[in-house]
């Protein structure tokens, strides 16, 4: 809500793309009645349904200069997955993801100077992409691994994605918001886990995807990582504060390598 209203008083047109298409009329409708903007659309997107995919990018139409990749789910108590056997935080918070850029990509080169942001978590370091088991066949299902792995996986999408696309002017970044007491800790007793001292209003969780999307300071620049409004420094540890990026998740190789595993996951459901 608080990226919409921003980029709506900035005066963009913006379409929140949403699962509740009542409740985003009526978000939309609250925008616009503080901030005089009458550019927001509302669209329904479910990105646990290759068919709501495909259904949303064939309705678009014209450049896309912003997309901003930040619908998410967390730590479902229990292994769920998609009726082609994908597990569920896998799904929502980065194949769904991938599948929509994907499709969205010609609309996107369009626009000549186009960005695309990646709303990833500090959780990305309880772990990163088990390839030989993503949905949990094998290993026994923990939710926050399971939610790691997804959001390594949307690093992994930025850097590979910037690789590919800069030749058509698109640039990719992933960030992480910060801990953000909203609807994303349902699962987990509706409370953030982390240090007070660390918890950020609606507004300041929204500064990072604001600035990738729209600071000339990123002009050509992709394939990273940021949190705080900054780039996030690299680490081979996890450390106790969750600041930075891991390794794994900024690997070219484990990039290029998710990479073709999700056109093989998609090809046969995208149109």
């Amino acid at each position: 809500m608080e990226t919409v209203r921003v980029l709506a008083m900035a005066g963009a047109q913006v379409t929140m793309a949403v699962r509740n298409v009542e409740t985003g009329n009526t978000v939309a409708n609250e925008i616009m009645g503080t901030t005089g903007s009458r550019n927001i659309k509302v669209a329904a997107l479910d990105l646990a349904s290759f068919d709501s995919i495909n259904a949303f990018v064939s309705q678009w139409s014209g450049k896309l200069d912003i997309l901003i990749n930040n619908a998410g789910v967390m730590a479902l108590p229990e292994v769920e997955r998609t009726e082609q056997g994908i597990e569920m935080q896998f799904m929502t918070n980065y194949l769904g993801h991938f599948a929509l850029a994907q499709g969205l990509h010609p609309y996107l080169k369009a626009a000549g100077n186009a960005r695309v942001v990646v709303v990833s978590s500090s959780g990305h370091l309880l772990s990163p992409v088990i390839f030989d088991d993503l949905n949990y066949n094998f290993r026994v299902y923990n939710p926050w691994d399971a939610y790691g792995q997804s959001k390594s996986a949307c690093i992994l999408f930025a850097v590979a994605a910037s690789q590919r696309w800069i030749k058509d002017g698109i640039t990719v970044n992933a960030l992480n918001p910060g801990a953000i007491q909203t609807n994303l800790q349902k699962h987990v007793g509706g409370k953030l886990r982390s240090a007070p001292e660390l918890h950020k209003t609606p507004a300041q969780g929204a500064a990072t995807s604001l600035l990738l999307a729209a600071s000339p300071l990123l002009e050509g620049h992709g394939g990273h990582y940021f949190e705080n409004c900054n780039e996030a420094p690299t680490v081979t540890v996890r450390p106790a504060n969750y600041e930075g990026v891991a390794a794994y998740a900024k690997d070219r190789n484990n990039a290029d390598r998710l990479w073709e595993l999700s056109h093989e996951l998609t090809a046969q459901y995208i149109k």
